[in-house]
């Protein structure tokens, strides 16, 4: 098997796959096949320990399109783990990650190539101008999304963009070599400040399937991302805090003072509501700082965010390491000048 470096290198996560499968192929493929690339090309398909036959569709399209590599996580870990296993794995001088569910189009990559060599890019962002196929709940809360991250990032995040990307080996290696676990790559990228691009392109429709992100997942990705780039958060629960203090001040002062006039009354209704009040603030409070206990908890325990169960590419390898040679000798008779049976001696 081949060990040079190859050109580029398509990274796929996915987790239960199976139906959208030979769409992505039947497009993804021509688009590979037609670049000029002098060194070759990978398509790393990240199995995120699907529970359906996308591991069975994965090896016959092994078997039938010779540049794809299986990766297999042992477990479901998430689609951010299993994009970082596909980064960890990959060997080419550049590496884009796509979805597999063409929403994003591998059409755009041949352009995305065209615009790193005209910018001398290190990064170049897949960027979506129109997100008509969405429904309106994912378009607003994107958005909003999106202007808080901005916000919490001064700007360098780019907007609109999700995990569809053109990296370079220089920048895949920085990446890889980031100690946070749970990180979110489409921040993580941006923070490094490396040489950027940005390719607008319009989201399709699911090729096929149903979607695997559910409304728990974006809060999780959400909070992770928020966590993850920022430490305003910390300092947003310090003001409420500061501020919930204040008031406490000021109606602890205003309850004395109406008491020592005899300006009183009896309000259960008033009570409750204060004291509902600032217990809402405090548990936002520790809330926002529950989180970043969680995160720093994750990576004083330094556990693998994810674990690959096989490799077809690093298997192909240890089975060529692992072939026996075989010799063949033939050993002629003196007497009758004849040839006997050729014997096969194995070594290893």
């Amino acid at each position: 098997m081949d060990l040079s470096p190859l050109a580029l290198s398509v990274v796929v996560p996915m987790y239960n796959e199976e139906a959208v499968l030979p769409l992505l192929v039947a497009r993804l493929r021509p688009v590979l096949d037609g670049l000029d690339l002098a060194a070759g090309y990978e398509v790393v398909c990240v199995d995120d320990g699907s529970t359906d036959l996308t591991a069975a569709v994965l090896e016959r399209l092994r078997r039938e399109w010779p540049e794809v590599r299986v990766v297999r996580l042992r477990m479901n870990a998430g689609h951010q783990a299993a994009l970082s296993a596909g980064l960890a794995a990959a060997r080419g001088d550049r590496v884009v990650s796509i979805d597999a569910d063409l929403q994003d189009p591998p059409e755009v990559i041949p352009e995305m190539l065209a615009v790193a060599d005209e910018q001398d890019a290190d990064v170049v962002y897949g960027v979506r101008n129109d997100r008509s196929t969405d429904t309106w709940f994912k378009r607003t809360t994107a958005t909003a999304f999106y202007w808080v991250i901005g916000r919490l990032t001064q700007g360098s995040a780019r907007s609109q963009s999700g995990d569809f990307r053109l990296m370079s080996r220089a920048l895949v290696d920085a990446v890889n070599g980031l100690p946070e676990p749970g990180r979110v790559i489409r921040f993580a990228v941006p923070a490094l400040g490396f040489p950027s691009a940005a390719v607008e392109y319009r989201r399709e429709r699911r090729g096929a399937g149903k979607a695997k992100y559910g409304l728990f997942d974006m809060v999780h990705l959400s909070l992770d991302s928020i966590t993850g780039v920022s430490t305003a958060p910390l300092r947003v629960a310090t003001f409420v805090g500061f501020f919930g203090g204040m008031l406490a001040v000021v109606a602890g002062v205003t309850s004395v003072v109406a008491h020592l006039v005899d300006r009183t009354m009896p309000g259960w209704t008033s009570t409750v509501a204060i004291v509902s009040g600032f217990s809402a603030l405090q548990l936002l409070s520790l809330g926002i700082l529950g989180e970043y206990i969680g995160r720093t908890y994750q990576y004083l325990q330094n556990r693998p965010t994810y674990v690959v169960d096989r490799d077809s590419y690093l298997e192909g390898l240890e089975a060529e390491e692992a072939a026996p040679t075989a010799v063949a000798a033939t050993k002629t008779d003196e007497p009758t000048g004849r040839s006997q049976r050729p014997r096969t001696f194995l070594s290893s």
